[in-house]
């Protein structure tokens, strides 16, 4: 089931014997469109870090509720690798992290979580290339929901409006849709557009550029709008 993201922000997350905190953000991959981490707003519990949790441990998701359940303890969480807040998360850190908790990697296999489509399911055991695949000296492509929020997007023929927000698909977490206000063009409505008509995502200029031209996205808007106004998706 696809959820809008900024219905998730702020939603309460709980380990199996007690609170955690709060969903802040979102990092997604920006090739594959993945939600490789949530991240926790933990208050005065854990202090001066940012606490990043993978979708493996996400056992149930309740948006009606504004709960976030997960499969692992407060203690494992604030005893997991240290990340800093102030930089990008490197693969360094995320092959600790990954060792840390056994899961296995996403970037060591073919499927979007590496040995699988889906988050949370595991092969029967991890082999030692897991974690020293050909990906492990790469750069991750991880980029949050909330700075990309507000980007122009940028058709072949000129800007046709601004990022306002994601579509989440829960079964696989990735990104299903990627929510637009769009310009007095298309009378300020909001539409979707998949993550496969972005060319690139320009973080200096702020802009992501789509291959379709506005004629292309208003051919294709019109069951978008209605889908966002029941909330159908």
């Amino acid at each position: 089931m696809k959820h809008h993201i900024k219905d998730i922000y702020g939603a309460k997350i709980n380990a199996t014997n007690g609170d955690i905190g709060h969903v802040q953000d979102f990092y997604f991959d920006d090739i594959t469109w993945a939600v490789r981490y949530l991240v926790a707003e933990t208050g005065t519990w854990l202090t001066n870090r940012e606490v990043l949790l993978s979708p493996h441990s996400i056992e149930r998701l309740d948006v009606e509720d504004g709960l976030v359940m997960l499969d692992i303890t407060r203690q494992q969480v604030e005893n997991s690798p240290f990340a800093a807040s102030d930089r990008p998360v490197s693969r360094q850190y995320e092959m600790e992290y990954y060792r840390y908790y056994g899961y296995p990697n996403y970037w060591g296999g073919d499927g979007l979580w590496g040995f699988s489509d889906y988050p949370g399911i595991y092969p029967a055991s991890v082999p030692e290339w897991n974690l020293a695949s050909d990906h492990s000296q790469d750069d991750p492509n991880l980029r949050s929901t909330r700075s990309v929020t507000g980007y122009d997007i940028e058709a072949t023929d000129g800007t046709i409006g601004h990022v306002s927000g994601f579509l989440l698909d829960d079964s696989n977490w990735a990104i299903g849709d990627i929510v637009v206000e769009a310009g007095h063009w298309y009378s300020g409505k909001e539409i979707l557009l998949l993550p496969e008509s972005v060319d690139r995502i320009s973080y200096t200029d702020s802009k992501v550029f789509v291959n379709l031209s506005k004629a292309d996205i208003k051919r294709a808007a019109e069951h978008t709008v209605a889908a966002l106004a029941t909330h159908v998706f």
